[in-house]
């Protein structure tokens, strides 16, 4: 992903955790596909099974917003991939808050979403402003609001190249092996 844009679906909760994110029953699997059902799962449906129709989850546009913008402190909690997978198999693309727990990120990071932190003017403004039209520049770490304003994020280098390259670390190393059968190659000569 090098440049994205997409209106956004706002949480205003704050301290949503990965088990709001993905309850713990939905953790038996290793495999990404169907999560993106569990997302969200008791804010989206009843005990019976029935849609919530009071969450924006479950609007009919919501899997078309790539953009989540969601209260401070997002992604709290245990550490689990699943809520990653839960997320980008819903759609999203990019998680926007003040605060991103680091354990999230990292799992966020490596498993392609990207979660930037704003300061709380941004913030306030983006949860006062759902479905705002934002873009999103991987390669310059900006992110633009409908009135043209730039605000610069944070991005380790080897996350920001992974992203860029539509790869996980894997990803990145596998792509890199003419080189390293180069280095071998010249090692064993020396």
């Amino acid at each position: 992903m090098q440049q994205l844009s997409s209106k956004t679906l706002v949480l205003t909760e704050s301290n949503i955790d990965t088990d709001q994110i993905i309850p713990a029953r939905f953790l038996t699997t290793t495999s990404r596909d169907g999560l993106d059902e569990s997302a969200f799962a008791d804010w989206r449906f009843a005990a019976d099974g029935s849609a919530r129709e009071d969450c924006v989850l479950n609007d009919p546009q919501a899997r078309e917003r790539e953009i989540l913008v969601a209260g401070e402190n997002f992604g709290c909690g245990s550490s689990r991939e699943h809520a990653v997978w839960a997320l980008t198999q819903f759609g999203f693309r990019v998680v926007i808050s003040s605060r991103v727990a680091d354990i999230f990120r990292a799992n966020a990071l490596k498993n392609g979403l990207l979660a930037i932190e704003v300061d709380t003017d941004t913030h306030a403004w983006l949860l006062a402003n759902p479905g705002a039209e934002l873009s999103v520049d991987v390669e310059a770490c900006t992110l633009t609001l409908p009135d043209g304003q730039s605000i610069g994020f944070e991005l380790d280098p080897f996350a920001r190249t992974c992203l860029l390259e539509g790869v996980d670390a894997l990803g990145y190393l596998l792509g890199q092996e003419e080189a390293i059968a180069a280095y071998e190659q010249a090692r064993e000569a020396a």
